[in-house]
């Protein structure tokens, strides 16, 4: 089924499809729900950092991760897919613990791991699209590209907070993220087009 062609068929895009693809619709409703729980979890960070301009950098992640649950809810309600109860719960609770949990971790942990879960967000965008490809629909491509190069510049400013942090070396081999490792293969100094970005994040289904 080509489902760019069926909605060519509705109304002024005003679909009523049932998104016929399992894997995409559980994508959606886990990006909705965790971007929620990344937010939460990023009004923590920042108030627990004392440096001005961390605090406002921090702020401003925030702030983009609530207009990606904005825009992937803008989505979903389009192919009149409702989010997860069961995700909404978790992904609050969470996004909670974590929020609080920035007031005792110290400093390098929530950098680290803030930086390692943006890292594997960026892949979750691209393979969105990947996926709406599979049924001839691109009308999300220019939204989905422009979340997940957010997404690596998130991940690039974690990356740089670290990178000459001691612990560093030590957590990227036990986590497989830090100053030369990634869960991605963007390349902020060499980015494919919105046309070639299929090409991110193959090794990711």
């Amino acid at each position: 089924m080509n489902w760019g062609h069926h909605q060519r068929l509705k109304n002024n895009g005003a679909i009523a499809l049932n998104l016929p693809h399992p894997k995409l619709v559980k994508l959606l409703q886990l990006a909705y729900s965790a971007e929620k729980a990344a937010a939460f979890a990023y009004i923590g960070h920042a108030g627990s950092v004392k440096n001005p301009d961390q605090k406002a950098a921090i702020r401003q992640i925030e702030l983009d991760e609530w207009r990606h649950g904005e825009t992937v809810f803008a989505i979903m309600r389009q192919y009149e897919i409702l989010p997860s109860r069961y995700n909404e719960i978790k992904y609050h609770i969470i996004g909670k613990i974590i929020s609080l949990s920035c007031y005792v971790i110290g400093r390098f942990m929530p950098y680290y791991f803030a930086g390692r879960l943006e890292s594997g967000n960026v892949c979750e965008y691209f393979i969105m699209m990947r996926y709406f490809h599979e049924g001839g629909v691109t009308d999300h491509d220019d939204a989905l590209y422009e979340m997940g190069m957010k997404e690596k510049e998130h991940e690039v400013y974690f990356q740089k907070s670290l990178e000459n942090n001691r612990l560093l070396p030590l957590f990227e081999r036990i986590f497989g993220w830090g100053k030369k490792s990634s869960l991605n293969n963007v390349d902020q100094g060499n980015k494919y087009s919105v046309n070639e970005s299929n090409a991110y994040c193959k090794h990711r289904k």
